[in-house]
């Protein structure tokens, strides 16, 4: 009976193993929050309204909007939103990680980002970056121990060169403890291919930021940029379908839209029915 039973486990195994591998490289889209900052200054409940009612479940936070912590995520559950990461400040890592560790439990995400490091106008060096090396590390290990992983959210300035590379490739090689979230707009922006820096990096890329860039635009890499350059998703110079395409087989589990422009809130559903028209 034993042995029969051990048969049987094996054919199951065989028949859902293509099943369990696709579900493996399951990938969701979500919202960066940061999109509707000037919407959720005049309304909150009403915003979160509208992310659900264009089908979006996911989302990148941490800012309550002057809510409590309690009633915004009360918000959250009545909307059917789910927060999977949330941003947190440089100099919260540097000086209360417990704190941003408390904050991630609360809201029960898997991620934490910072988007940041400060340096004093362009003049990012390497020593911004090995501060920023350090920070990380420390807080990212707090993070690790509970089970939550610490991304990097590069901006552009990083793409300086330094030694034989650049302070990116520092940093990256130098991230014992913590990971990356790859913004496509601004690796895009610094004159970097973003397809090129996912396939060297596979596995230091956690998350992504999908943000796309209008057609002719000649960026450069401080940091800095119009917002009103952000675009539709598939409408712009960035190859949107194929880093979609290459962080699902990555198994990036999660990619959040991301647009800075006035016209966001107009963009933000053609863009996510752009990406549901992907699968």
């Amino acid at each position: 009976m034993r042995k029969q039973y051990k048969y049987l486990l094996l054919i199951v195994a065989i028949i859902f193993s293509p099943f369990m591998l696709q579900q493996t490289n399951a990938q969701e889209i979500g919202l960066q929050l940061y999109s509707l900052r000037n919407q959720f200054k005049s309304d909150v409940p009403g915003t979160l309204k509208a992310i659900s009612s264009w089908g979006i479940t996911k989302i990148e936070g941490g800012n309550t909007y002057g809510l409590p912590l309690d009633a915004f995520k009360k918000l959250l559950a009545q909307n059917n939103l789910t927060a999977t990461s949330i941003g947190v400040s440089f100099e919260e890592l540097q000086n209360t990680p417990e704190l941003v560790l408390e904050k991630a439990k609360s809201y029960g995400v898997k991620y934490v980002m910072c988007a940041w490091i400060p340096h004093d106008g362009d003049n990012f060096t390497i020593k911004e970056a090995q501060l920023g090396i350090d920070v990380f590390n420390a807080a990212g290990k707090i993070l690790k121990a509970e089970g939550i992983t610490l991304a990097y959210h590069a901006h552009g300035y990083e793409f300086r060169p330094y030694a034989d590379g650049t302070l990116f490739n520092h940093m990256a090689k130098n991230a014992t403890h913590f990971a990356f979230e790859m913004d496509v707009y601004w690796i895009q922006h610094a004159g970097v291919d973003p397809m090129t820096l996912l396939n060297k990096y596979p596995e230091k890329f956690v998350l992504m930021h999908l943000k796309d860039m209008v057609k002719g635009l000649k960026g450069n890499n401080a940091g800095h940029s119009d917002v009103e350059t952000n675009v539709t998703l598939g409408t712009g110079q960035i190859d949107i379908a194929g880093l979609v395409k290459r962080g699902k087989e990555l198994g990036i589990e999660y990619m959040f839209i991301e647009d800075e422009s006035s016209r966001s809130a107009d963009q933000i559903p053609k863009s996510f029915n752009y990406l549901k028209g992907l699968e």
